[in-house]
């Protein structure tokens, strides 16, 4: 198979949108699209309290091969999140602190792998938000095959070139960038609204009148009948 990348075109968000993305949790966006658009909950950060915001360029290579990977790391823009739709292997590494430390030369958003990666304690010292299924010691092929910036499964979610990828600790979402407006203005609602709630909280306020629970239903025991 050839080592292709497909054209496209698609906004690219100015810093200023994208600043107030960063301050989104992945599930408030999650919630925010009627609890949909996470990432399968097998793909989790490898660098612990690094969150991940950016625009996707999406990479499906072939199985077990990460030559389209190292093009995509080398032509991404500042800000881009590489996003590899492995298929879920975590019997081979995907990509290793060269792919990373790339990344972080070129001032990439950072870098999501359905599959595994390697060289983890070099990672974690790049500072560069990597998430993935795990490690793995065995590397990858080369110069098998792969495309880039086409739809792509990555996490049993289709991302396509140009959605807004968001992670943190409890995982990843993905935010279709036809709906980002509305979901962005969504998020900063319930962000506001979330305050609200551990105001009250801390003011003392029971949790099921703070959320609007409905009314608790209390069960009387049933009356025992007497022998005759």
């Amino acid at each position: 198979m050839a080592i292709q990348r497909y054209i496209v075109d698609y906004p690219r968000l100015t810093s200023d949108i994208l600043e107030k993305w960063r301050v989104v949790p992945s599930g408030v966006a999650s919630d925010a699209m009627n609890r949909r658009q996470r990432m399968s909950v097998s793909i989790m950060p490898m660098v612990p309290g690094l969150r991940l915001c950016g625009q996707a360029r999406t990479v499906m290579p072939m199985p077990g091969d990460n030559s389209m990977i190292h093009h995509a790391v080398s032509l991404a823009e500042s800000g881009d999140v590489v996003v590899v739709a492995g298929g879920g292997r975590n019997d081979v590494a995907l990509a290793g602190e060269w792919v990373v430390r790339c990344c972080k030369r070129r001032a990439l958003g950072g870098l999501v792998v359905d599959g595994a990666i390697r060289d983890l304690h070099e990672i974690r010292s790049l500072g560069v938000p990597v998430f993935a299924k795990g490690a793995v010691p065995r590397g990858p092929h080369k110069n098998v095959g792969g495309r880039m910036d086409v739809t792509a499964s990555v996490g049993d979610v289709p991302v396509n070139p140009g959605d807004i990828i968001l992670g943190d600790e409890d995982g990843v979402v993905v935010v279709p960038l036809g709906i980002a407006e509305e979901t962005l203005e969504a998020s900063l609602k319930r962000l506001e609204r979330g305050c609200q709630w551990t105001q009250r909280i801390e003011a003392g306020k029971p949790l099921v009148e703070v959320r609007g629970v409905r009314e608790l239903e209390i069960v009387a025991p049933e009356r025992k009948l007497e022998r005759a």
